[in-house]
């Protein structure tokens, strides 16, 4: 059964009033976890909650919720209603708040999606400046290195290193791009001690790589430029293949090779004379970053503030 069929099962006349004050309601108890709680939010009595619920599973023709003496749970059925309620709501208050005076003040539930390794390092801790500058956000974060689909998964922004899944932007996102990542060749000063510090490119083929690895067991290979020339994909023998960037720098660090790294993930470790940057001459741009969003939201002072607060704090490379 697809899961939004549940909607539209019964075709019984509810007035739209009624229609949001069950959908209110069952978001109520689904993320309180009881009647009882959710009565106490909403104030009102356990009977009429109990009701209220009642009437939207005979409406829907479904069961909402498993229950029994110790615990109440969604169904399968509750957990995808539930999912398409919290976004009809979100949308509501919204549009309810273009109307009212306190349109201009960001507040209320901000779903972000974040890479993983550069969510943390870099966008995290704009994140927290950005909900201490607006106490009344309610941050929702998510750290995948997925393309997650905005509209299907309920996300306000996200910051994505890389262009559109498939090359090609949907028309329901709107973008802004932030630059483009610099790599550069960087090596232990304990490895450089004991191998000796390449000066050209020929040099750095002879020396162990540190290379990132992909899910399918391959290695990314080196982007090699000279001079204005184009950038040459240069496959490379690894000493160490590692699928997780932070185990990447990790590997560099105890003097397992030289690797070629994003300068946003190794500029603490330079500055700490852990790393070293050799051959500069080879920096190489790499994947765009960009903060995406969807246009139906883009009218909401929270979604505003935040692109325009990202757009200043995680803006990189030339």
């Amino acid at each position: 059964m697809d899961k939004n069929s549940i909607l539209f099962k019964k075709d019984i006349p509810v007035h739209p009033t009624e229609r949001l004050k069950g959908i209110a309601t069952f978001v109520a108890v689904a993320e309180a976890g009881s009647f009882t709680a959710a009565a106490q939010r909403l104030s009102l009595t356990n009977s009429a909650v109990g009701k209220a619920i009642a009437r939207l599973e005979e409406r829907l023709g479904s069961r909402l919720f498993e229950r029994s003496t110790r615990r109440l749970r969604l169904t399968d059925a509750g957990h995808a209603y539930h999912q398409v309620c919290v976004r009809v709501l979100e949308d509501l208050e919204a549009a309810e708040r273009v109307l009212t005076a306190d349109d201009a003040v960001p507040s209320g539930r901000l779903r972000v999606d974040l890479p993983a390794t550069f969510g943390r390092l870099r966008a995290w801790p704009a994140l927290l400046q950005f909900a201490g500058m607006h106490p009344q956000v309610m941050p929702h974060v998510s750290f995948t290195d997925r393309f997650v689909d905005l509209e299907e998964e309920g996300v306000d922004v996200a910051v994505r290193i890389g262009g559109a899944a498939g090359d090609a932007w949907p028309a329901a996102l709107d973008h802004r791009a932030l630059g483009h990542e610099e790599l550069i060749f960087c090596a232990a000063p304990s490895y450089l001690a004991a191998h000796g510090t390449p000066t050209t490119s020929a040099e750095l083929l002879d020396h162990a790589a540190v290379l990132y690895g992909r899910a399918d067991g391959s290695a990314s290979p080196w982007l090699l430029r000279q001079g204005q020339g184009p950038v040459m994909r240069q496959p490379m023998h690894g000493r160490a293949v590692l699928g997780n960037a932070e185990a990447l720098v990790g590997a560099v660090e105890a003097g397992l090779g030289v690797a070629q790294l994003a300068t946003w993930l190794v500029a603490r470790q330079i500055a700490e004379g852990r790393l070293v940057a050799t051959l500069p001459q080879l920096t190489t741009q790499g994947l765009p970053l960009h903060i995406v969003w969807q246009r139906s939201r883009a009218h909401a002072p929270k979604v505003q503030a935040l692109i325009a607060h990202l757009s200043t704090t995680l803006h990189i490379g030339a």
